[in-house]
């Protein structure tokens, strides 16, 4: 059993920066774990589930590491898009292994925009045995709102405090009605407002992740939150793309949706249920 004296922090030198990991249950595996992380991060609340989960999987005989890429957390450095992570993964896979006795390949683990990062990566590290992505980011404004319309207004629409509120004067029939001729301007008739929720859009991204995971031979694990419009929009791409689906069904992915989760599984059914499935995925043959 694995416990906290089996985790250490390291130091991974890169291109004149230090980046800072934390490696739990060195040498027990052949196959380990790399936690990516996104964009910036706290180390309490949900995302805590990082910590969690690495000493969940070395009790476990999983080893693990996580770490701080270029500009996050106690790394040094500027800041970087996810898109521009190749440097800091290579970087921390390198230091993994040397402190991880016995590690042949690595599976890289990513919520949002870092298991996106994982994707871009992959094809070109043959250390890279396989991905689980969680909610990976697609951001596009057709995208965004054409998940918007299917997921978000759908349930308005069925809501009976929707009607309540508009019933009883309680919610601006003109604003609501303006809000949804935008969105549907942006999913369905070209119109590129920006867009109400979500982030920044990286131009050429969904080709460029395509391109990548049709280079990659190992295999993929998706966990999606049902209640998310990240991991919406990621679902409807796959359902609406034939290029999607042909992949997925190439890569013979394992898709898991968790009911109710929001997008960081912020609450403890769904992050045991994280764990849980990362185990599996970990021991499988």
């Amino acid at each position: 059993m694995a416990s906290v004296a089996d985790e250490f922090a390291v130091t991974i030198p890169l291109a004149g920066d230090r980046l800072v990991g934390v490696v739990h249950g060195a040498g027990r595996s052949a196959r380990g774990l790399l936690v990516i992380v996104g964009g910036p991060q706290y180390r309490v609340g949900s995302h805590r589930q990082f910590l969690q989960l690495a000493r969940f999987l070395a009790k476990r005989g999983i080893p693990v590491m996580r770490f701080d890429r270029r500009g996050m957390g106690d790394a040094e450095g500027e800041s970087r898009h996810f898109t521009e992570a190749e440097a800091d993964i290579c970087a921390a896979i390198d230091a993994f292994m040397a402190h991880s006795p016995g590690l042949e390949s690595v599976v890289l683990w990513g919520l949002c925009d870092a298991a996106s990062a994982a994707m871009l990566y992959a094809p070109g590290d043959a250390r890279v045995e396989s991905l689980i992505l969680l909610n990976p980011w697609v951001h596009t404004e057709t995208g965004q709102a054409r998940a918007y319309l299917r997921h978000y207004y759908t349930k308005r629409l069925v809501s009976r405090g929707f009607w309540r509120k508009l019933m009883t004067g309680r919610m601006g029939l003109l604003k609501s009605l303006r809000s949804f001729a935008g969105v549907f301007g942006r999913a369905y008739m070209g119109r590129t407002e920006t867009a109400e929720a979500g982030g920044e859009e990286t131009p050429g991204l969904v080709p460029m992740l395509h391109g990548c995971l049709a280079r990659f031979d190992g295999g993929l694990c998706v966990i999606t939150s049902e209640d998310d419009m990240t991991a919406a929009e990621f679902r409807d791409l796959v359902a609406d793309s034939r290029q999607w689906r042909t992949l997925m069904c190439a890569r013979q992915a394992e898709f898991h949706l968790i009911p109710g989760a929001n997008h960081t599984f912020s609450r403890r059914p769904w992050k045991d249920e994280v764990a849980r499935l990362t185990l599996a995925w970990m021991r499988r043959d």
